[in-house]
């Protein structure tokens, strides 16, 4: 099978799905392919209330509104997963893991994950103990003692969830002070369950079969303890979601693709957005702005280039 568009998107998050709005509005037929469900991270998020213009709001909410909105103006949304690219030629080429899409323009939308702490059976214990969201899986922790491992936004934001849900969250952070936003510091204290490990790291997980507890090092000192829990959630970080264009796209040392704030890569007609992009602030209003802004030079590269047909 191939379908053929002016636009190719892929990946559903909130700077795909507004990069295929604007290019849907401009009268340009858009494909976003995704190959879970709209949102990307963001749909993971219990409440987001920092998107302006919005009350609070589930992530998988505000995801599913931006999908509507693309498609009301056309847009295509393809529950398929890209498999491999070929971005070179005038019309470039996704490969999913059903059929071949061509399109003269595509927008790089595939985000980023979660970084693992990188200890021994850290793989083996994933789902058993060991787990990277706690919207999807805090609440099989109800009324129990757990850890999460991070000092930043996601964490401070997991902790609290999990504080809703378990008797006691111990959140473990290995600089003194929280990178967190002071707001959400200060919802953490007033939770009253959730326990401060500053200077610490995690250096060990214990537990044959299931995590029964994680092993804590002091950062100045070297100390080590362990620490009795149920389950560990990491929060520690993002890693781009670019092994497609390994080899395809320049990228920085962490794996970012580099573009501007053009948001144009180095080949013809490809454009990278949202957390996949190389940049300083990674927010949801960050990754709508990038859309907004392929979504431009696209237009203006499609309109540059009409002479380019499928292949």
């Amino acid at each position: 099978m191939e379908q053929h568009f002016d636009v190719i998107v892929v990946g559903g998050g909130p700077g795909g799905y507004t990069a295929a709005l604007y290019c849907a509005r401009a009268g340009f037929s858009v494909a976003v392919a995704e190959k879970l469900s709209p949102g990307g991270q963001m749909a993971l998020a219990e409440q987001i209330d920092n998107y302006p213009g919005t009350d609070a709001v589930s992530g998988y909410a505000l995801a599913e509104q931006m999908r509507r909105s693309a498609e009301k103006f056309g847009a295509k949304t393809l529950l398929q997963e890209a498999v491999s690219l070929e971005l070179s030629a005038p019309v470039k080429s996704v490969f999913t893991s059903r059929e071949r899409l061509t399109a003269r323009a595509v927008v790089l939308a595939m985000g980023a994950e979660r970084k693992p702490l990188g200890l021994p059976r850290e793989q083996e214990l994933t789902g058993k103990g060991v787990h990277y969201c706690a919207s999807c899986d805090g609440r099989q922790y109800r009324g129990k003692t757990v850890a999460v491992a991070g000092g930043g936004n996601t964490a401070a934001a997991e902790a609290l969830l999990l504080s809703g849900l378990c008797q006691k969250v111990t959140l473990i952070h290995r600089r003194e002070r929280l990178r967190a936003e002071q707001t959400a510091v200060s919802a953490l204290e007033q939770a009253g369950n959730v326990r401060f490990a500053p200077g610490v790291q995690v250096c060990s997980l214990l537990g044959q079969t299931h995590l029964t507890g994680v092993g804590l090092r002091d950062a100045q000192s070297g100390a080590e303890w362990e620490l009795p829990c149920d389950g560990l959630f990491v929060c520690v970080g993002m890693r781009p979601a670019s092994q497609l264009v390994q080899g395809i796209l320049e990228t920085d040392q962490d794996g970012y693709v580099l573009a501007d704030e053009t948001t144009r890569t180095a080949l013809p007609g490809v454009f990278a957005v949202g957390d996949l992009r190389a940049k300083t602030v990674r927010q949801i209003v960050t990754a709508t702005a990038d859309g907004a802004a392929a979504a431009h030079f696209a237009t203006e590269y499609l309109h540059k280039n009409q002479q380019a047909a499928p292949q």
